[in-house]
């Protein structure tokens, strides 16, 4: 049997991996214009080349490079003009030694045309002749059929968030529609007798729910489906009953409230008792986050979050979202945190033997970004407001001094 309580974050969150298999992949499939942020479920071939002609970058005119060789201003090389290319229209002619063409950006290039000089090293003799002042090299000014995409090619890898540019790039192939993963469902479980709705007048003793909706927000900006099982009593019978029912429908679980050591805290309680393996651990070196509980039953995550808001971001960000990007069949070997250098604006704390976790506003000076320590109990939601980022404080570091170089992980 293992210890439980106040591992390290990192040991924690592995113990919990350890537990669950991976997802039973399920899978949808949806047009293009769907998929924005979605995780490709399948690889993507290119189906042909692209682009599927070759074509120029400026406008100017479709020549044998060769026929440019040596030109300069005191002696120009002269060419023929044999026709024009218009946009989206097949030239009917080809280009001979001696030739040119007319052709605008974009415009597909004629048969024999091996590259395009620009219009401002080109001056028109006549109707039919222009001289050129400046040679081009092969393929100068131009893109190669296939040079984007050859057809036969991978183009996006299984596991890949799909982002803005990959749509584009389907579009451009003509695909218009791929497999994606389904997304994870993660049912909130809120508890606690003096939490009520946001629209409730509050009487003294009671406080509005932040948390469901801080943590529906992240889960759904990190790809999953939030379900909010509404807000329920600090009695085992009515806790556990919702805990129970969450699990029949839901890839994971999170209970908001009911982890630190009170009469009432009883969620640790609840999780031993409805399965196995259950509680893997309860209490973390961390601050904020200490009481937070990781579980498994059956082969569903569950966890105890605290309930002061800063301390359930935290949480998200160390051990919700690692799992949630494991849920969604996210290739984590290409996802990178988003993070920015600065310097701490002034020097802070920390104990040793936890990790401490600091909100921090980003300020300019000059062409330095400064850390900027947002000061305030877990509890104060406006913390979270007022910052931009969190840095970590390793556990073995006795804080951080100013002006020193950190990286802030954003929000």
């Amino acid at each position: 049997m293992f210890d439980k309580n106040h591992l390290l974050p990192g040991d924690a969150l592995k113990r919990v991996l350890s537990a669950i298999p991976e997802r039973q992949e399920t899978t949808e499939r949806l047009r293009i214009e769907e998929c924005y942020g979605r995780i490709l479920a399948s690889p993507v071939v290119a189906p042909e080349d692209l682009p599927a002609f070759a074509r120029s970058t400026v406008d100017g005119f479709a020549v044998h490079s060769s026929d440019t060789f040596g030109a300069r201003e005191s002696l120009p090389a002269y060419i023929n003009v044999k026709g024009e290319v218009f946009m989206g229209v097949a030239p009917d002619f080809s280009i001979g030694k001696g030739e040119c063409a007319r052709i605008p950006t974009g415009g597909m290039l004629p048969p024999g045309a091996d590259a395009v000089v620009m219009l401002e090293y080109a001056q028109t003799v006549s109707d039919d002749m222009i001289e050129v002042m400046k040679p081009v090299a092969p393929h100068e000014n131009i893109i190669r059929r296939g040079e984007d995409v050859e057809e036969g090619m991978l183009v996006l890898t299984r596991g890949r968030r799909l982002r803005p540019q990959d749509i584009g790039a389907l579009a451009g192939l003509g695909i218009t529609g791929v497999d994606v993963f389904t997304k994870p469902v993660v049912a909130l479980v809120s508890t606690g007798d003096e939490i009520v709705p946001p629209g409730t007048p509050l009487r003294p003793g009671q406080v509005r729910d932040i948390n469901s909706f801080t943590l529906a927000g992240l889960i759904s900006e990190h790809g999953g489906v939030p379900v909010k099982k509404g807000i329920f009593s600090d009695e085992y019978g009515v806790i556990r009953g919702a805990i129970e029912e969450a699990l029949s429908a839901a890839d994971m679980v999170l209970v908001s409230g009911g982890t630190s050591a009170g009469v009432k805290d009883m969620t640790s309680t609840i999780i031993d008792d409805i399965g196995k393996p259950g509680v893997l651990f309860h209490g973390v070196s961390l601050k904020p986050g200490k009481p937070m509980i990781g579980g498994v039953i059956g082969n569903t995550p569950l966890f105890g979050l605290p309930g002061h808001p800063a301390a359930a971001v935290v949480c998200f960000d160390l051990f919700i979202l690692p799992l949630l990007e494991r849920l969604s069949g996210l290739d984590t070997g290409k996802c990178f945190p988003r993070t920015v250098r600065a310097r701490m604006a002034k020097s802070i704390a920390s104990s040793a033997g936890r990790e401490d976790h600091i909100r921090v506003a980003l300020e300019r000076q000059g062409d330095e970004l400064l850390a900027v320590p947002v000061l305030g109990k877990s509890g104060l939601i406006t913390t979270l407001v007022r910052a931009d980022g969190m840095v970590g404080i390793p556990q073995e570091k006795l804080g951080l001094d100013a002006g020193e170089e950190v990286t802030v992980k954003l929000f």
